[in-house]
């Protein structure tokens, strides 16, 4: 194989100005082909799923129509993987295997984009509680564009060798979709990749603009419960209980130490409480707050260190304020909303933004620095211990002139413009896959 890249390359150089002009025909063909079928059959798919949203988990309309478009393209197609996940897989000769996922689950939002075609789905969620739906963070672009890649990969198979390996993955949102799958067998039942692909629309992104970090794309997340105990008595006789809103309060301010006096200053890290419930009258001092946070981080170190240091200051502030042994706070990590960071690999990164340079000109990608610490359960596939090559980018989703005003995601306003964010994914993926794949000769 490398005797043969090393010939590619070296041809390349003698013949610049052939394979140059070769690439580019390639190139100019494939954009063209993605926007035919955008005409033909990609617009009216999105709309489709624009306006058909279903919660994490529940994602089974999408699901369906997933299999059914992938199966009609050729593709062996497996249904119910890690509840309602689909996976696709295409076996092209000998070569590398790469998989490209796409997250399809949308929010409990009402929608108030303004758009035609705004959702007013509605629909039962696993708390039994009916909720508005929408795709508040473009899963629509990117089930869209798997099934764009998927036909053009179909069609392009004379220019790559391998296997392919496409995903649509369920309950991205509450970051637990990615490890059902590879509990589920997705490795073990599926061809294993050597790489993995995924892209994300941005909505603060403009549209035409491509970011691929060599590092770092997303942080780790927990959600983790504190209930702080305390005990209860009349709210004019402070002296005989334990009240367990100043416990509470105690400790959410406490847990801010951990950020500003444990963790190394350059590095990520947020312990954010989102919720406080306790107390039931004005003149009662209640038996039991309830916390809840999100902690965040950029490596499995200061992860570790945050939510140990959770478990420490809740313990200890409860004894300091006299709380009983038998009443100290207990501190629930979630099993379920729960994701390590995601990390591109380097070498794969720079080997993906050079094919994206080549075929689109340098111009197309953007490397503006993080602004915040979102999280992506595709963490689950390119862990260091799977051994699998791991490449995350995002794709504009906004045009230009409109970023200034452009709603954030997981917001009820927010809208991106599909056309130019599904061509451009479906021409980035490609790209990709079939660079990770190259032609065997022979």
């Amino acid at each position: 194989m490398k005797r043969i890249i090393l010939a590619t390359v070296t041809a390349a150089a003698l013949w610049g100005g052939a394979a140059s002009a070769q690439d580019a025909a390639q190139d100019a063909s494939l954009k063209s082909a993605v926007q035919a079928d955008y005409q033909a059959n990609l617009g009216a798919l999105f709309d489709w799923f624009h306006r058909n949203p279903e919660l994490s988990g529940r994602e089974v309309q999408t699901s369906a129509r997933m299999a059914r478009e992938l199966t009609a393209l050729g593709y062996e197609v497996t249904t119910g993987v890690g509840g309602t996940g689909v996976v696709a897989v295409l076996r092209n000769g000998p070569g590398p295997t790469v998989m490209i996922r796409a997250d399809m689950d949308g929010l409990p939002l009402e929608e108030r984009s303004g758009l035609a075609n705004a959702s007013t789905a509605r629909q039962v969620d696993a708390d039994g509680v009916e909720k508005p739906v929408m795709h508040a963070c473009g899963h629509d672009v990117h089930i869209t564009a798997l099934v764009g890649t998927a036909r053009q990969m179909m069609a392009r198979k004379a220019n790559w060798s391998g296997t392919l390996v496409l995903i649509a993955q369920p309950a991205e949102e509450r970051i637990f979709g990615a490890r059902m799958m590879i509990e589920d067998g997705l490795y073990t039942r599926f061809p294993k990749p050597d790489y993995a692909l995924a892209f994300h629309v941005s909505a603060d992104l403009a549209s035409g603009r491509i970011e691929a970090p060599l590092g770092i794309t997303s942080s780790s997340s927990d959600s983790v419960d504190i209930a702080v105990k305390g005990v209860g008595t009349h709210g004019a006789y402070p002296h005989l209980g334990v009240d367990p809103v100043l416990v509470a309060s105690q400790i959410v301010v406490s847990l801010q130490s951990l950020r500003s006096r444990e963790v190394n200053p350059l590095e990520g890290a947020v312990v954010t409480v989102g919720a406080i419930h306790g107390g039931i009258k004005h003149n009662i001092i209640s038996e039991q707050v309830n916390l809840q946070l999100t902690v965040r981080a950029d490596s499995p170190e200061v992860r570790t260190l945050l939510l140990d240091g959770i478990d420490r200051v809740a313990r200890n502030t409860a004894l300091a304020l006299g709380v009983p042994d038998d009443r100290l706070p207990v501190v629930t990590w979630s099993k379920t909303e729960t994701t390590p960071p995601t990390i591109n690999d380097r070498e794969t990164a720079q080997r993906v933004r050079d094919l994206f340079a080549s075929a689109f000109g340098e111009g197309v990608l953007s490397d503006s620095p993080r602004t915040g610490m979102g999280a992506e359960d595709f963490a689950y596939f390119v862990t260091p211990e799977s051994g699998v090559k791991g490449i995350y980018f995002s794709v504009g989703g906004t045009p230009e002139a409109e970023l200034e005003g452009a709603a954030g995601h997981h917001s009820p306003l927010f809208k991106i413009t599909p056309e130019p964010a599904v061509t451009l994914g479906v021409e980035a993926s490609v790209i990709a896959a079939e660079g990770l794949m190259p032609k065997v000769a022979g």
